[in-house]
């Protein structure tokens, strides 16, 4: 039998010799580009701008050292070497850990005391067929602030309001996992869409009622300051268990946490990839196929996968449920009811994200075919919930 052994080096700080890091210039105002080829190799797959601080190679830097000490020192921790023997007929295996064991993160800063954040980059997410605006926004975040998987950062716009008040935060759920996508452990990465309302009758942009946030996120520049809190959020967590199936279902933006939750499971090279054994599925809602979010990086997270990762998407203007209408994300679950109860039947988690309106349908879709089978829904409902089996996060 093949044993695999994680290369974790924790506690035997006396093993460690903390040497400079060679051709390391410290610059707090430059933004350099990164070269896009990788980032993709790290995992993170959008190509964005530097800050000038320690950059972590991931295959090396990002996956050994003291927990305590690269928390603590955050971007100005040093690499160091170690050499460790590694018994016969052992396979080793790096593991990134260093963020594993930060527990929660909770309110960092707090909505009236908000932080601030820089902007490393920013890059369109769609395609210009597409209607709409989504921006992928990656900032850095102070020293010291950490998130996991699954929760959400308030951002606080510039300005006041038409009443002299300062904004109201912003709640956006979180793209990148607890590493970021420098997997520096230093950045937080949002999904945004832009928020704009078109007169009905001339069809154009009324900039007054358009989204004050979104609209400030979107236009962000490399460099930028932005005001947060948080992280908040501990409902839409991974499970602990790692042979437990997850189900995604998105649309839009919606797909933000769980870009991060398959990130985590299928492309960075933590003890929770390795350990994960089970399946994830993710249903993703868009309206056109210039639409889909993140699907480059889909594709290789499947291929990471070996079949246990499953992309849907239901496009609606373009895709056609069973009776000929729109294909909308509430028509593959029907489609699938069976297979949907048999992995909830067996302790799969489900995940929802994205607009408030998605709810009813996907709602009524299920009560429907459950009721066909004999299924009492609501108290399949009532089971699901108590079991923390089924999770929602609208907006």
């Amino acid at each position: 039998m093949r044993m695999l052994l994680f290369f974790i080096l924790c506690t035997a700080t006396s093993a460690f010799v903390v040497q400079p890091r060679q051709g390391f210039h410290s610059s707090s105002s430059a933004l350099l580009a990164v070269d896009a080829s990788r980032i993709k190799k790290a995992g993170g797959g959008i190509p964005v701008v530097d800050s000038g601080s320690l950059f972590f190679d991931p295959s090396v830097e990002g996956k050994i050292g003291d927990t305590f000490v690269r928390i603590q020192q955050g971007r100005n921790y040093l690499p160091a070497q170690a050499t460790v023997s590694i018994p016969d007929g052992v396979e080793l295996q790096d593991a990134q850990h260093w963020l594993e064991d930060i527990g929660l993160p909770t309110n960092f800063a707090k909505p009236t005391q908000p932080v601030t954040a820089t902007v490393l980059g920013r890059v369109k997410l769609i395609e210009n067929e597409a209607p709409g605006d989504i921006q992928h926004v990656v900032l850095q975040l102070p020293e010291g602030m950490h998130y996991v998987e699954g929760q959400s950062l308030s951002v606080i716009p510039p300005g006041k309001t038409v009443d002299g008040k300062p904004h109201k935060p912003r709640l956006y759920s979180i793209a990148s996992t607890r590493y970021g996508d420098l997997l520096d452990g230093t950045t937080v990465s949002l999904c945004v869409r832009r928020a704009e309302y078109f007169d009905p009758v001339t069809g154009l942009a009324d900039p007054d009622r358009a989204g004050v946030c979104s609209n400030f996120l979107c236009d962000l520049h490399p460099g930028d300051q932005v005001k947060v809190a948080g992280p908040v959020g501990k409902t839409m967590l991974l499970p602990e268990d790692p042979t437990k199936d997850i189900i995604m279902v998105a649309t839009g933006t919606g797909i933000a946490p769980f870009r991060a939750f398959l990130h985590r499971l299928f492309m960075e090279n933590t003890v929770a990839r390795h350990m994960f054994s089970a399946k994830a599925w993710l249903v993703l809602g868009v309206p056109v196929t210039a639409g889909l979010l993140y699907s480059d990086e889909l594709k290789v997270m499947q291929e990471n996968a070996h079949g246990r990762l499953e992309v849907t998407y239901a496009i609606s203007r373009e895709m056609h449920n069973a009776n000929g209408g729109k294909l909308y994300v509430q028509d593959v679950l029907a489609q699938r009811v069976d297979e949907l109860l048999h992995r909830l039947d067996a302790g799969a988690i489900i995940y929802f994200c994205g607009l408030k309106g998605m709810m009813p349908g996907i709602l009524e879709a299920l009560e429907q075919v459950a009721v066909e089978r004999g299924i009492d829904w609501s108290a399949r409902m009532k089971e699901l919930k108590a079991n923390h089996q089924w999770h929602v996060e609208v907006y």
